[in-house]
Parts: C-alpha cells; sequence; structure tokens
C-alpha cells in the first residue's frame, strides 16, 4: 500500500507540472548543432513534457563530453537549453623535462591542440610524465599544471616538472652462483654497481633504469642458458633504496640448476623440401657439446633462410628441447614447417616522390612472377641502400593467400643534390676550402651531375663529371669527366689539363669492374729565383709532360648503406698504366679496404665500428712524374696533419719548408699505406647528428736514394681525435677534431677538417 501510495504521488507530481512544449532553444552550443541536439531528445514540440524530461535531456548532453555545465529553463512553453562548453587547449608546453621533444608530446602527454580541456586527461597526462620520468631511474618527480586563458577564449596548457633524484646502484649482489663468475653479467645487464670514475667513457655510472630492471634477470637467464644451464631460475631482482641518499642496493637469488650437454641434433620436416644433410651443413650446435642457447636461435635462423631462399616465404622452424635430467644431456630438436612455395604477385612502390619507379625496381631481386627468396629480399633492401638516394628503406611482405604475396617497397627521399664544401685548417698553410654542385640523382634519374671547384692558398681545381651508374637500365654504366688544375708553390706552379673517360659492368650483386682511359697534360711555371740544375742532370722532377693512361678496377660492395654502412665491407683493386702516347711511363696500384660492423645487438645502441685500409704502390717503367706519386695527411689517411704533407723529402736550398733546420721539399713516395680504426655513436638522433673518435696510423717510403736526407725516405706517422658526423639539410657534413701523435720537427700539423657530401 506504501508503495502504491508512493508511485501514486510521483504521478499526480509528474501530472501537474507537465507541459506542452511549443518551442525548443539552445543557447552557447558550439560542438552540437541544432539538429542533432533536437534528434538527441527522447520528445519533440507539441509533446507533454515533465521535469523528468527535462533532467534525462540535460544529463544526455553533458555526457558528450562538450560542456562543463548543462541547465534549462521551462517557461510558457518555451524550453531553453543553456550551455557553458569546455575550453580549446590551443597551447601545450612542456618545461623542466624534454622540453623540445615533440615525441615525447605525442607519445607521453598525447593531449592535442584543438582537444577539449578534460581535467581527467591531464590528470593522466601528469602520471605518464611521471611514469617515464621513474623509468629513467628517477624517484620523487612532482609535475604541476598551469592553465592559461588565451584572448580567444582557447587555453594554454603548461607542465612544470620538477625532475626527482636518481637512484644510483652501489651494491650488487648475487646468491648461488656457483658455475659462472659473476663479473660477467655486467656484460649482458642494463643496471650496474656504480665504478669509480663512473663518469668516465667506458665506466659503469651505476645509474639505475626502470625500464630495464625487469628484463636484466631475464638476461642473466638467458647467459646461462648460454652456458648449458637449462634449468637456471633468475628471481627478480629485490631492491633496496636509501631516500636519504638515493642509494640503492640490489640482490639476485638464482638457482644455477645443471649443466646439459647435447645428446643428438634432430631434423624433423613436415613435408621434406631439402636434404637433411645440407641443413645440418648449416649447424653450428654438436653432439656432445655444451648447449648455448644463442647458437640455438643462430642456428634456426640459418634454417629458415636456407628454407625460405627455396620460395617457402612462410617457412617456420620450431625449436624445442627434449631434456634427461638424469643424464643431464639434452636433444635438440629443429622442427621445420616450410608451408608452400610463394610467388610474388606485384611489386609496390611508394614514398619515391622524386626518383623514378624504374630506378628503384632496377635494384630489387625480386619482381612479379618471381618465386619468393629471403635473401634476394635483404640484398634488394642493401642495394637500394648503397644508392645513396634514400634516408631510409623497407620492404614489406603483403600475404595474398598461401601462395602467393606482394612486396611493397616504402622509401624515404633523402637530397641528393646538394652544394658540397670541405677544407680545414692548418698550424702552416691556413685555409684551406672547396666549393661543388653536385646531384647523385638528377631528376630522379640515377644520373650523377657535379661541377667542384678548390681555392686553397697553395692550389686551385675546377671539373665538371657526369656517370650513369646504369646506361639503359643495364648492367653496364659509363662516366666523363674534364678537369683543370694549378697548385703553386713558393717558386713555381704545377698546371694540369686532363680528360677522362670509361665504362663499367655489375658482374654480381657485390661484384663490378671498371675500364677507363684519361688523357693530361702538364706544365710547370716557375719563380724567377728558381734553380732546376740544382736537382742534377737526367732528373725530370720539373719537366712538362703528357700522361696517356688506362685504369682497370673491380671492386666488392656488400654494404648495407652508401653514406652510413652498419654492415658489410667494401674491397677494391685498381690498375693504372701510363706511356700508351705520353711521356709517363709507370703502373700505379691502389688497394682499398672497408670493414663495418654495427653494434646495437651488443651495446644496445647504434654504435658502428668501421676499420679503413689503403694500401697505393707505384712502379716505374720509365718515368714517374713528380705529380703522379703519393703523399699523406688529412682525412682519407693520417689526420692530425696538412693534406699531401707527410711525404719523402730532398734537401732544396730553394724549398719553402724546413726539416730538422735543412731546407727541404716534398717529393712524394712510390708506396704508402694508411689505415683507421673509427667508432661512431648515436649522439642527437633527431637531428641525425653522431659523434665519430679515430685513431689513424700510415706510412709512406720511396726508394729514390740520391740528395735523400737521412731518416726522411721512410715516414711514419699516427693521429688521433674525434669529430661530429651530420646528415644536415644539405648533405653529410664531418667536422673532424684532431691531434698528431709525436709530431717531428718540421712537420705540418692540423688540428680542424671538415668535408661535405662525403660518405662516413
Amino acid at each position: 500500500m506504501k508503495i502504491f501510495l508512493s508511485l501514486f504521488f510521483v504521478f499526480l507530481t509528474s501530472s501537474l507540472y507537465a507541459e506542452v512544449v511549443k518551442s525548443i532553444e539552445f543557447d552557447g552550443m558550439m560542438h552540437l548543432s541544432k539538429p542533432v541536439a533536437l534528434r538527441m531528445l527522447s520528445f519533440e514540440k507539441g509533446d507533454d513534457i515533465g521535469v523528468e524530461d527535462v533532467d534525462k535531456a540535460i544529463k544526455k548532453y553533458f555526457e558528450q563530453g562538450y560542456f562543463n555545465d548543462v541547465w534549462a529553463e521551462f517557461s510558457d512553453g518555451k524550453l531553453t537549453f543553456y550551455f557553458k562548453e569546455k575550453a580549446i587547449i590551443s597551447q601545450v608546453e612542456l618545461k623542466g623535462w624534454k622540453e623540445n621533444d615533440d615525441d615525447v608530446k605525442d607519445s607521453v602527454i598525447q593531449i592535442k591542440k584543438g582537444t577539449l580541456y578534460d581535467e581527467k586527461k591531464i590528470e593522466a597526462a601528469k602520471k605518464r610524465i611521471i611514469e617515464a620520468i621513474s623509468q629513467e631511474g628517477k624517484i620523487d618527480s612532482v609535475v604541476e599544471v598551469k592553465t592559461t586563458y588565451l584572448e580567444n577564449g582557447s587555453i594554454k596548457v603548461t607542465f612544470i616538472v620538477n625532475e626527482g633524484e636518481e637512484i644510483t646502484i652501489e651494491k650488487i649482489d648475487y646468491s648461488g652462483v656457483y658455475g659462472l663468475d659473476p663479473d660477467d653479467f655486467d656484460d649482458v645487464i642494463a643496471n650496474k654497481e656504480h665504478q669509480f670514475m663512473g663518469w668516465f667513457w667506458g665506466r659503469n655510472n651505476g645509474k639505475m633504469s626502470l625500464r630495464d630492471l625487469e628484463y636484466d634477470n631475464l638476461r642473466i637467464r638467458d647467459m646461462y642458458m648460454q652456458h648449458g644451464y637449462l634449468d637456471a631460475k633468475v628471481d627478480e631482482p629485490f631492491v633496496r633504496v636509501n631516500f636519504d641518499s638515493y642509494l640503492a642496493d640490489m640482490s639476485y637469488q638464482i638457482t644455477e640448476g645443471e649443466q646439459y650437454t647435447i645428446s643428438k641434433v634432430t631434423i624433423y620436416q613436415v613435408k621434406h623440401v631439402i636434404d637433411d644433410a645440407k641443413i645440418r651443413e648449416l649447424i653450428s650446435l654438436q653432439k656432445g657439446d655444451i648447449f648455448n642457447v644463442k647458437k640455438f636461435r643462430e642456428d634456426s635462423e640459418k634454417i629458415k633462410t636456407l628454407i625460405a631462399d627455396k620460395s617457402y616465404a612462410f617457412v617456420q622452424v620450431v625449436p624445442d628441447l627434449k631434456k634427461d635430467k638424469e643424464k643431464r644431456t639434452v636433444e635438440v630438436v629443429f622442427r621445420v614447417m616450410p608451408g608452400d612455395r610463394v610467388k610474388i604477385r606485384n611489386v609496390l612502390i611508394s614514398g619515391n616522390t622524386r626518383t623514378l619507379d624504374r630506378i628503384i625496381r632496377r635494384e630489387l631481386y625480386l619482381g612479379p612472377g618471381d618465386m619468393y627468396s629471403l635473401t634476394d629480399l635483404k640484398d634488394s633492401r642493401n642495394s637500394l641502400g648503397r644508392l645513396g638516394f634514400f634516408d631510409s628503406n623497407t620492404i614489406e611482405e603483403k600475404r595474398i593467400d598461401n601462395h602467393t604475396m606482394d612486396l611493397v617497397v616504402k622509401v624515404k627521399e633523402a637530397p641528393t643534390g646538394n652544394v658540397q664544401l670541405g677544407g680545414g685548417y692548418g698550424s702552416y698553410g691556413g685555409l684551406l676550402l672547396s666549393i661543388g654542385v653536385n646531384d647523385r640523382n638528377i631528376w630522379g634519374s640515377g644520373i650523377n651531375v657535379g661541377v667542384k671547384a678548390e681555392k686553397s692558398q697553395t692550389s686551385q681545381s675546377y671539373s665538371f663529371n657526369i656517370s650513369n651508374p646504369r646506361l639503359n637500365d643495364s648492367d653496364f654504366s659509363g662516366n666523363f669527366s674534364v678537369y683543370h688544375s694549378v697548385y703553386d708553390y713558393n717558386d713555381y706552379t704545377t698546371l694540369t689539363d686532363g680528360v677522362s673517360i670509361g665504362t663499367g659492368h655489375r658482374f654480381s650483386r657485390h661484384i663490378s669492374g671498371y675500364l677507363g682511359y684519361g688523357y693530361s697534360k702538364n706544365d710547370y711555371e716557375f719563380g724567377s729565383d728558381f734553380n732546376a740544375s740544382q736537382y742534377g742532370t737526367g732528373t725530370y722532377y720539373f719537366e712538362a709532360y703528357d700522361k696517356s693512361s688506362v685504369t682497370v678496377s673491380i671492386n666488392w660492395d656488400s654494404t648495407d648503406d652508401y653514406y652510413l654502412p652498419r654492415e658489410g665491407f667494401t674491397l677494391s683493386q685498381s690498375f693504372e698504366k701510363s706511356g700508351l702516347g705520353g711521356d709517363a711511363d709507370f703502373l700505379k696500384s691502389r688497394t682499398t679496404f672497408n670493414k663495418y660492423y654495427g653494434l646495437d645487438d651488443y651495446l644496445g645502441f647504434d654504435a658502428i665500428f668501421r676499420y679503413k685500409a689503403r694500401y697505393y704502390a707505384i712502379i716505374d717503367n720509365g718515368y714517374i712524374p713528380l705529380a703522379e706519386k703519393f703523399y699523406m695527411g688529412g682525412i682519407g689517411s693520417v689526420r692530425g696533419y696538412e693534406s699531401y704533407s707527410i711525404s719523402p723529402m730532398i734537401a732544396d736550398s730553394s724549398g719553402t719548408d724546413t726539416y730538422k733546420g735543412t731546407t727541404i721539399r716534398r717529393i712524394g713516395g712510390t708506396q704508402t699505406f694508411s689505415n683507421n680504426v673509427e667508432m661512431s655513436f648515436p649522439l642527437i638522433p633527431k637531428a641525425k647528428m653522431r659523434l665519430v673518435t679515430y685513431l689513424d696510423w700510415g706510412i709512406i717510403s720511396d726508394n729514390i736514394s740520391a740528395n735523400v736526407l737521412d731518416g726522411t725516405n721512410n715516414q711514419s706517422r699516427a693521429g688521433y681525435g674525434a669529430g661530429l658526423e651530420w646528415f644536415s639539410p644539405v648533405g653529410p657534413i664531418q667536422l673532424m677534431f684532431s691531434k698528431a701523435i709525436n709530431p717531428q720537427e718540421g712537420d705540418k700539423t692540423s688540428n680542424f677538417e671538415f668535408t661535405m657530401g662525403q660518405r662516413f
């Protein structure tokens, strides 16, 4: 009865306040249009409504999330809804932490311009910022939010960050370690004990990284697995932090278990597609060996590549381990599920706003109708990288069905046309400058055209060159160049005018050859005080000469990128034979070797090791002009010394330099060897800027015995330094700061050099 009476009074009250709606109006509404707002109502003009109907409408509008407040007035049949809309965020700023990092704003703050101001989203952004900072090993961080209303009614939101303190790991204890040396764990874990002088490169600073902390125990366990401890268990670290000093102690509880040896290696092919013997040739794990999970993974990848090269694109290699705990042995099983052979249906290219499609397609080793090959796919990526036309490239495999796929080639164009600048400053030679205009991919055609001019206190040169690496998209290449150079000495000047033409051929993916012809006229101008007779009769140092020569070369290049390789090597050998109608008569040999190795897998960041070596030699077949000999110094040989300043010498009273108190002139050497060891590190990845450190050493010699100063015909020099490598908007730039190692009296040292447009 009570329930009935309550319902009756509610019905009576609603009926008493019910009124016919004559009109519906909206005031202050911007984010919803009037037609949409009307459709959201459960009633329309002409209906009888009460307080409950209006209340439901207000709640529905508020739930849309556009408004801070919604209310209504209902008088004489006129229903008006009033809206107070949320302000629009027009500016988002971050102060005190990664202020200029747009990626942080997108990934951490996640509030974009033009969105509505929402307290819940602001609080969520604050929590994400604190979490991101804590992942860097800092605790007790505070984030404040300041909102500023602008004249246009929008809001500027500023996140003011007060970073907390970094946690330094003072000590790490390992319990239960017997089979391995705990010191070796430092090679794999990210969180390490602080070492003395931890700020120095190569030392551990002990800073805690929370994002790596949850994986360090897995890294230690993986190390155990590499030494055959298949039952090893490594608990998550227990961390004790002193919040007064922000020093931390860590401890790991480890159960090693027993070490396993391999009892048998089994290969099981669900569908037999290749002889087991060929698979076994690739496997490094052998019966009787201590199990190594790293080799286990590598063997799986080798098998996958072998099968995938037979067109089984969707092959799966499922490894399995059958342990015998009593005998402490393990049977290694490679279960191969090849699937079906796959054919390429189509190759789609995107991102090439400048480079023609055919320039890209001719570098691909897979095309429509070809059978799939994983090696061909990898080689295609590397071939595109070696062009130097793109910042990056990817080839995605788009599965159509079990038998066909499309390849989607995505490239990002790089600037190939640039103004090339180069030069340096020597303690003796002063400023050296060069300028050129070059485009390695003119009009997107793959053709290289360049004009270059160089000027220093001692030389100047001008050149024009054009080359096509793929004539008519074939495996043949062609080039033509013409040049003029002047080299000024104190009392004479050499002048050279020349022309060269040549053709090349690509024999395989990595091997190419070249055959070229060059002709040059070389002459001298002398100062009034110069006396050539002091060099004796029969000496041809300063005679004008013509050179007619043929050059043949062969080159191997398996690198993955033109400007910044991270894998592969280059090896080239060239021979130049002159004497085909000219005065000069010699045989010149040039051998170069460059090795590149990315260290990301070992160090956790994009470091690159490089080794570069060059050996040049010239054999006298009748006449070697002075200008054809070799010199060392500068970028490309031994940094820390002026370019071309390291050379055998002769005593010359009219010379411009002195060496150990004797006036000398540099005459070049007949043999030279130099090598460089470099480490390149990412410095500012977003700006494409890297730091490089290096050590150079070289030796140059000459077998001239007449008039050669004692000890100057066999010179060895070394230098070291650091520099910047920068992919600037106008091309790659190198800034090198060098120091000569133990320079001799009279050496021309150089502390700074720079180049633009050259391969790193």
